[in-house]
């Protein structure tokens, strides 16, 4: 059984049906239930499909913060191999919601960099839920120095609410630090991509997404600030959440449109919790694809950047 969604009650339903039917037949009674179940295995089938063929942004938020969701350490050990973290800034101290060290990807040597949430409440305390501090972006700008020297392309994954607004953090110049990671992530003199797997929050998001390519799985989200502080500002009212994801365009399928992405990579119906191998594999094909096309284009890849980011929003 999954963590169902409040719009996927009809699916959740017809699964606790079948999952009680299973149970009837593993007990050995005398009771064939062979051709209910797999009636109601269609029905269930037919019924997510309906449900994820027209998701609105709000459903789409909701999917993008499943916590079933596959992580940021679940990327990375599906993805890489001889992954060596780094940990520390030389500045403060260390920082768990960021991700960041060396490894390999298809044989080849890579930087990565990403934000994880954690996925039981232990983890999800040790990471702050996915929102870095001053010292994770610190260690983040650490990690593509080094990627920089040694001619090592980047990998980010993507995955926060947004950067931790607490005081401690702002006494330690969070903004400073955010707009050093951006800065450097521009100015890399290596191909960088970027993935953003589940919620891309904010500067939080963008410190450590001015890349080269930028993807989003296909429910994942993307923007300025999230649905509810966007409603808590235009509306004063948190709860008018569901307007302000329809108006802010966060979805993949948006931002492909205006061109703030590069490519979509689909997830299986029910989203990237139901499948979550098939997801992580789809991920690094279109890392593979993303970097042979950069590396086959002989080029300047911080002037590439440079004229991606300017080009948004242009109007022709």
């Amino acid at each position: 059984m999954y963590n169902y969604l409040d719009f996927e009650k009809p699916v959740a339903d017809l699964e606790g049906q079948i999952l009680e039917l299973k149970k009837l037949a593993e007990s050995g009674e005398a009771v064939d239930v062979a051709d209910e179940i797999a009636r109601l295995e269609k029905r269930s089938k037919d019924a997510l499909i309906e449900v994820y063929r027209s998701l609105t942004p709000w459903q789409k938020a909701q999917v993008a913060r499943h916590p079933d969701r596959p992580h940021c350490l679940d990327y990375v050990r599906d993805l890489f191999t001889d992954f060596t973290p780094l940990a520390g800034d030389r500045a403060y101290g260390e920082d768990n919601a960021v991700i960041a060290g060396f490894a390999r990807f298809k044989g080849e040597s890579v930087a990565v960099i990403g934000q994880e949430k954690g996925n039981d409440t232990q983890s999800r305390l040790k990471h702050n839920f996915g929102m870095a501090r001053p010292e994770g972006y610190r260690k983040a700008v650490r990690v593509m120095d080094l990627a920089d020297r040694f001619g090592i392309p980047l990998i980010s994954i993507v995955d926060t609410t947004g950067a931790y607004p607490g005081i401690g953090a702002e006494e330690r110049g969070q903004a400073e630090a955010i707009a050093q990671s951006t800065s450097k992530c521009l100015g890399l003199k290596v191909p960088n991509v970027a993935v953003v797997i589940g919620e891309g929050g904010s500067g939080g998001a963008i410190a450590i997404a001015t890349a080269n390519q930028v993807y989003m799985l296909e429910h994942a989200i993307y923007s300025v600030i999230s649905p509810e502080g966007a409603a808590s500002i235009l509306w004063r009212d948190s709860a008018r959440a569901k307007d302000a994801a329809t108006n802010m365009k966060i979805t993949a399928q948006d931002l492909m449109g205006l061109k703030v992405i590069d490519a979509i990579i689909p997830e299986p119906i029910g989203g990237a919790h139901r499948a979550p191998q098939k997801v992580i594999e789809a991920a690094g094909e279109q890392i593979e694809k993303g970097f042979a096309e950069l590396a086959g284009n002989n080029m300047d890849y911080r002037e590439h950047r440079r004229e991606k980011f300017l080009a948004i929003g242009r109007t022709l």
